[in-house]
């Protein structure tokens, strides 16, 4: 069937979406309802889908679209939910189970006909995360039961006027709805406000005089203060007073209208330090980022006790002859710094003797290759995109060199460019199979390292690299699995990712064969350097990479300054894919 898709934004549901129908056989085109109702009407004209499918529509279709097409609209909240702020609801009031719905589009807002419905639990997380898990899992069972009752021919949709639906409206969630009172909030409340706007649009707030949108939170066990205090930073988060005990804040937004020249998400940490000090504080050094303001670090071990209700972004834990390096960066981004600090982490693992050790294993992002915030904000963003790079290689190079046990990397969630490469120096991939992979650089403008010309073709072989590549299209994990670039596809929810990679885990330092798995890797490592040193690859990479971070009229530059603020880019063409894989 051909398929087209408008979204409001190519985002993460999108490509799921995308490549689960793509996978199905379906031919599945693109445009974006940001380009503007005439691209979108355009390519309706030039596309003449069967089906027009809307994953994720911040505007209405346009009405002489849907008069004359059948459009399914995926909304994020059960049959007779109504209204934008579905999932913010749904996590501020607490909801156990909500549900993703898939109408018809009509006039009425969320009002159609529905095609299907799927239900899923609420856990505790933020909503993107929520999103990307068990919205994501829904809504792609609802699509793909909604497009085969369209194909089948039969199916009657069900009218919301039918007695069993109970219509909902619920208005936008505001944000006089999410300030937090930091002098009589509990912790649990505070949190709770963190989740439901995570990523977007965050919780306004003040800090050291100026306004900053809040992203992200997690308790703290220890750290006490006066409600509304900052008390410490660790890892780019800092630490905040509530009522009744505190909580860490990861990322900090400037509001548009401060002025500030960088008004996007990244470490808070980093954000504070480049407000001015208030009257009669001493500032710091240059080298103080990570403590802006004079905030004490409040370190913790690698080796957290479980019992712990800290932030934490690297940890490592051992289960009998399986070591768990475990870590999760807000949006997949690794900063130079991460990069450092999981190095120093994977090290440390391997001072550790457990014949298998497997990285990741969370639920949601394993990782989306460097911080492209953290440079935008920099003072020089070539520089900075080439110490982020570095870092990035050198991490992988080591997890390359590792031939002494077998290393796994657990993908609980979606994975993009050098995140994908981080994955493919591992000896086995485990990825959940909702995840969605993108193997590649160029929508970013740039070649790629991290040893994908080594890593990639070993896998997949050269011809199919040099497609992922050139195509720059989302993976499914069932076709990553298909064509080699991934091992083991891991058929769990979100929530049970973790547990099942340990059971997998330590099956895995179980059998026989893994002394020998062993050397047979140590023998092949060695040939593949004697027919060419991984410093080559290397030095090719970088010498691409190092001349686009460094020309000032290479499109790498724009597109991550568009992609960051969140601002369209260049061309105003649909995204145009044509075609199934």
């Amino acid at each position: 069937m051909d398929i087209l898709l408008v979204a409001s934004a190519f985002n993460s549901l999108s490509q799921r979406v995308y490549a689960e129908l793509s996978d199905r056989g379906h031919r599945v085109d693109v445009v974006l309802a940001s380009h503007g109702t005439d691209t979108v009407v355009a390519a309706v004209r030039e596309a003449r889908p069967e089906l027009i499918v809307a994953p994720m529509l911040r505007t209405a279709l346009p009405e002489e679209v849907w008069r004359e097409h059948t459009c399914l609209i995926v909304h994020p909240g059960p049959p007779g939910d109504r209204g934008p702020s579905s999932l913010d609801w749904a996590i501020a009031e607490g909801a156990a189970h909500w549900g993703v719905t898939v109408l018809q589009a009509e006039a009425g807002m969320d009002a159609g006909d529905v095609w299907a419905a799927v239900s899923f639990p609420v856990p505790p997380v933020g909503k993107s995360d929520l999103y990307r898990g068990e919205v994501a899992d829904a809504a792609s069972a609802a699509v793909l039961l909604a497009v085969q009752r369209y194909a089948d021919g039969s199916f009657k949709p069900r009218p919301q006027s039918d007695p069993g639906i109970q219509v909902v409206w619920r208005d936008f969630f505001r944000q006089e709805r999410r300030r937090i009172d930091w002098e009589n909030d509990t912790t649990e409340t505070v949190l709770k406000k963190l989740r439901a706007a995570d990523s977007q649009p965050g919780v306004l707030d003040e800090l050291l005089g100026r306004e900053v949108f809040l992203h992200g939170g997690h308790a703290e066990d220890r750290l006490r203060g006066a409600p509304g205090e900052l008390l410490a930073t660790r890892a780019g988060a800092v630490c905040r007073a509530t009522r009744d005990g505190a909580v860490w804040i990861l990322e900090l937004r400037p509001r548009k209208s401060s002025g500030d020249p960088a008004p996007f998400r990244r470490p808070a940490a980093s954000v504070l330090a480049g407000f001015p000090a208030p009257p009669g504080t001493a500032r710091g050094t240059s080298g103080d980022d990570e403590r802006p303001h004079r905030l004490p670090v409040s370190a913790v071990p690698l080796e957290l006790p479980p019992d712990r209700r800290t932030f934490t972004d690297i940890r490592y834990r051992r289960q009998g002859a399986v070591g768990f390096l475990d870590f999760s960066f807000p949006g997949g981004a690794m900063s130079t710094d991460h990069c450092r600090r999981l190095l120093d982490a994977y090290r440390y693992a391997l001072a550790r003797p457990t014949p298998v050790l497997v990285l990741g294993g969370s639920r949601d992002f394993f990782s989306n290759g460097i911080h492209l915030g953290v440079i935008e904000a920099s003072a020089d963003p070539a520089a900075e995109s080439w110490a982020n790079l570095d870092a990035m290689n050198d991490l992988v190079e080591a997890v390359l060199h590792t031939t002494d046990r077998l290393v796994v990397a657990a993908l609980g969630g979606n994975a993009a460019a050098g995140g994908v490469m981080l994955a493919l120096a591992a000896d086995e991939v485990w990825c959940r199979e909702g995840a969605v992979l993108n193997p590649h650089y160029r929508r970013m403008g740039l070649y790629g390292s991290e040893y994908w010309t080594y890593t990639l073709p070993r896998r997949v072989g050269a011809e199919t690299a040099e497609r992922l590549t050139g195509e720059a299209l989302p993976v499914s994990a069932a076709t990553a699995a298909r064509i080699g670039l991934v091992d083991r596809p891991v058929p769990v929810p979100p929530q049970g990712f973790t547990t099942e990679v340990a059971r997998m885990a330590a099956a895995l330092a179980d059998t026989p064969d893994l002394a020998s798995r062993i050397a047979a890797k140590a023998a092949a490592r060695r040939a593949d350097e004697e027919r060419r040193p991984l410093d080559d690859h290397r030095r090719e990479e970088l010498a691409r990479m190092h001349a686009v971070f460094f020309d000032p009229r290479a499109p790498y530059h724009a597109l991550r300054s568009a992609f960051v603020r969140k601002l369209p880019h260049g061309s105003a063409r649909p995204l145009a894919t044509g075609g199934a894989r």
